[in-house]
């Protein structure tokens, strides 16, 4: 067997493998959550210490607490990006203290970020154990990789574009809008979906910001437990709770697809309309 062929055999295994290990964890995780799945497990209160009942409170502070994640560090590392690759220097000082930096943070652990965003957000800022400091949290954990993927779609951008632009008159900021960012969402959606993934399964960092209250909050400045702290204390703190902690597991998973397909939707139709202006 020649050189290319065996690596090409190497590839298709290791893709098998991998597919392998997600189909047999989806598959493990339907087969116990799904009996327990039902519309008044979705909408009603954990009971029972979470035994019985359902999670409804819980979808509502998961949701919450993402969309404050999302909204805060989405438009931050998209202007640092930017700002990274079309207004700074590559090589300059500053880029590579920036990107260090990211570099850094992207490796913290997450019970650091909890740490830190306890004394921040709960403490400095008094805004307590809520789904806010939840939020902003997980929108610190998050930035370092929404912020390297957006620089490198960006700056995958063939510079004929940026030249192309010049050459017509038009201006950073319309070049910008409806040339660069269109060419560099594949990148963008790819960032995003990280993000949201790890956003979504974060434990450590939420038992420290958001708390352990599963009731239906009331605003963002009350307390609210995400799905990944209510399966943590499902599986470790509840005798009996292992098919409630399957079940949540599943809703997890759906709501994680169902928000990266909104996602994707929003870019597609984001890019015809930059396109068609």
């Amino acid at each position: 067997m020649s050189k290319n062929g065996l690596a090409t055999l190497l590839i298709w295994l290791t893709a098998a493998l991998v597919s392998t290990v997600f189909v047999w964890l989806l598959a493990d995780i339907i087969r116990h959550g799904l009996p327990r799945l039902s519309w008044s497990f979705l909408v009603e209160a954990p009971q029972n210490a979470g035994r019985s009942g359902g999670i409804g409170p819980i979808i509502v502070s998961t949701a919450l607490i993402l969309l404050v994640a999302i909204a805060t560090a989405a438009p931050l590392g998209l202007a640092t990006a930017v700002l990274l690759t079309e207004f700074t220097r590559h090589d300059g000082a500053f880029g590579r203290l920036v990107r260090r930096s990211l570099d850094v943070l992207a490796g913290v652990p997450s019970i650091v970020f909890g740490l830190f965003g306890n004394a921040l957000f709960c403490i400095y800022l008094g805004l307590g154990f809520s789904i806010l400091s939840g939020g902003l949290t997980l929108a610190c954990m998050v930035l370092p990789i929404l912020i390297r993927t957006a620089e490198e779609g960006l700056r995958a951008v063939p510079d004929d574009y940026r030249l192309a632009a010049a050459a017509l008159g038009m201006s950073r900021n319309a070049a910008l809008v409806h040339l660069l960012l269109p060419a560099a969402m594949p990148a963008l959606v790819a960032g995003l979906m990280l993000g949201i993934g790890r956003a979504g399964a974060e434990t450590a960092a939420l038992i420290f910001t958001s708390g352990y209250v599963d009731r239906l909050p009331d605003s963002l400045f009350d307390s609210g437990r995400a799905l990944s702290v209510h399966i943590y204390d499902l599986s470790m703190n509840v005798a009996g709770g292992d098919a409630s902690a399957y079940s949540s597991a599943l809703v997890l998973i759906l709501l994680l697809l169902i928000i990266n397909g909104i996602a994707m939707g929003l870019a597609k139709q984001w890019l015809h309309r930059s396109i068609s202006l």
